[in-house]
C-alpha cells in the first residue's frame, strides 16, 4: 500500500498520542483542541491510536471535546465513540506469568499489566503517572509472583534504558515466538501483547465499521508500535522526532516536525482544513 498521496479521499485521522499529538508535557494544547473539533466539524472520524489504557484515553477525548473512536493498548481494544467495545484481543491467559517471569528478578525494571479497566504495576511508578496527570487515571500494585491472567490487553516493562531493554526484547521474542507482538512505544517503554496485535489492524477494524477502507486514513506517530499502523494507513506521517528504527522500518515515509511544535495539527490545518 503507497504513502504518497493518493486519490481515495481521506475520510479517518488517525494520530498517536505522546510523542504526537499530546505536547512533552502530555497535555493537548489548544491549538491542537481547536484544530480537533474543527477537524470534526468538517466531517472528518477522529481517532486516538496508543499504548494508552482505554480509561486514560476516554478522559484526554473529554478534553478534547470531540466524539472519536479509541485504539488503545497499541490495538488490543477499540471502542466507537459511545464506549462501545468493538474489538478485543487480550494475551493469552497460559502466558501471562512466564513473560512476568521474564523480568521479575530485574530490581530496575517496573513492570505494568492492563486488565480490562485496571492499571497494575509492580512498583510504583512516578514517571509514567505523570503521563496520566490529565485524566487522573492510576495504578493498584501487583504481586509478580501471582499475576492476574484473564483479560490482560498488554503487558509492558519500564526502564531509562533503551538498550537494557532490548535484551528482554530478544529473549521474550525466542521464548513467544508467534505467540504475541513485541513493540517499543517510546525507547525506555517496551510492551507485549496478543500476536496479531497492532494500531494497524485495529484501525482496519474502525475504517470497516465506518464502511471506508484503509486507503481513506491518514495516520500520525512516532514510535515502533506505530510502524503498523503509518504502513497499513492511506498515508503515514512520522514525527521528526521519532526513534532512528522508527526511521528505518519506514524510510518512504513524510515526516513532519515535533510535538512540541504541534506538528500533527498544523499539518492537518494545512493539508485537510485548508482544502475544505
Amino acid at each position: 500500500m503507497t504513502n504518497n498521496d493518493n486519490t481515495a479521499p481521506f475520510r479517518i485521522v488517525a494520530s498517536d498520542l505522546d510523542g504526537t499529538l499530546l505536547q512533552p508535557n502530555h497535555q493537548l494544547s489548544d491549538f491542537t483542541k481547536q484544530t480537533l473539533k474543527q477537524l470534526h466539524q468538517a466531517g472528518y472520524t477522529f481517532v486516538f491510536a496508543t499504548g494508552r489504557h482505554h480509561v486514560d484515553v476516554a478522559g484526554i477525548r473529554e478534553l478534547a471535546g470531540i466524539p472519536a473512536y479509541m485504539i488503545t493498548s497499541n490495538g488490543a481494544r477499540v471502542h466507537d465513540i459511545n464506549d462501545n467495545l468493538l474489538f478485543s484481543h487480550n494475551v493469552p491467559e497460559s502466558l501471562v506469568q512466564g513473560i512476568v517471569d521474564v523480568v521479575k528478578n530485574e530490581s530496575e525494571i517496573k513492570i505494568h499489566i492492563y486488565q480490562n479497566d485496571a492499571w497494575l504495576t509492580s512498583k510504583a511508578d512516578e514517571e509514567l503517572k505523570k503521563f496520566n496527570e490529565s485524566s487522573g487515571f492510576s495504578f493498584e500494585i501487583f504481586d509478580v509472583n501471582n499475576a492476574p491472567t484473564n483479560g490482560i490487553s498488554k503487558i509492558f516493562f519500564t526502564h531509562e534504558s533503551h538498550d537494557y531493554l532490548v535484551q528482554f526484547e530478544n529473549i521474550i521474542n525466542e521464548r513467544f515466538a508467534g505467540q504475541v507482538n513485541v513493540a517499543f512505544s517510546t525507547p525506555w517503554c517496551l510492551e507485549v501483547m496478543g500476536a496479531g496485535v497492532s494500531k494497524g489492524e485495529a484501525l482496519e477494524v474502525v475504517a470497516k465499521k465506518l464502511s471506508h477502507s484503509l486507503e481513506n486514513c491518514i495516520a500520525f506517530g512516532d514510535g515502533m508500535n506505530d510502524v503498523e499502523m503509518l504502513t497499513m494507513a492511506g498515508k503515514g506521517l512520522v514525527m521528526g522526532t521519532s526513534h532512528e528504527k522508527v526511521f528505518k522500518a519506514l524510510p518512504n515515509n513524510e515526516v513532519i516536525g515535533a510535538n512540541s511544535e504541534d506538528a500533527v495539527a498544523q499539518y492537518l490545518k494545512q493539508h485537510l482544513l485548508n482544502n475544505q
